[in-house]
């Protein structure tokens, strides 16, 4: 297991000699073109971290999970877990620290806390992606990704709460 990287880095440069290509310059046009691509991304995930702490901090997402608790209940999932499935598709650091409070409430061996870490591992942050993607993509309409992103999420969710029940 520790030497993969070893062995994927050893891999790209004998394919690269193979092809007669130079790694060095291919390192650094790689590099000036990740700073580029850096410098235009800072304007997206800037608004995107500022909507979701606004989001979190204003208590807007807790609200929000009030109101789909019972209908969430209906599919498998517990009321505990409504606001880290608002959360998760927005913020990575907004749903661990949801996480974290479902460990200190109800321990790490719990139904609740088992269900929340396959969701957390399960899912991605669908908005965050989204706006990486846009940033660098002619096209900027998202179509209908954010929906499905979002409603697989769901069935994950769902499906997390099923087979921690079940194991």
């Amino acid at each position: 297991m520790i030497y993969v990287i070893p062995a994927v880095i050893l891999l790209t440069v004998a394919a690269a000699c193979l092809k007669r290509k130079s790694v060095y310059d291919s390192f650094i046009t790689g590099t000036k073109e990740s700073w580029e691509l850096i410098i235009s991304l800072l304007p997206y995930l800037a608004a995107v971290f500022m909507l979701i702490e606004i989001f979190r901090v204003s208590g807007v997402s807790q609200k929000i999970s009030d109101v789909l608790a019972i209908p969430l209940s209906w599919l498998g999932i517990p009321k505990e877990l409504c606001e880290l499935l608002i959360l998760r598709p927005l913020s990575g650091s907004g749903s661990l620290a949801v996480v974290e409070k479902i460990f200190a409430d109800y321990g790490v061996d719990s139904y609740v806390a088992r269900c929340a870490s396959v969701i957390m591992a399960a899912n991605d942050t669908v908005l965050y992606i989204t706006a990486v993607y846009l940033s660098t993509s002619k096209d900027k309409s998202s179509g209908a990704a954010i929906p499905i992103s979002l409603f697989t999420s769901l069935l994950g969710a769902v499906t997390a709460c099923l087979l921690c029940r079940i194991m």
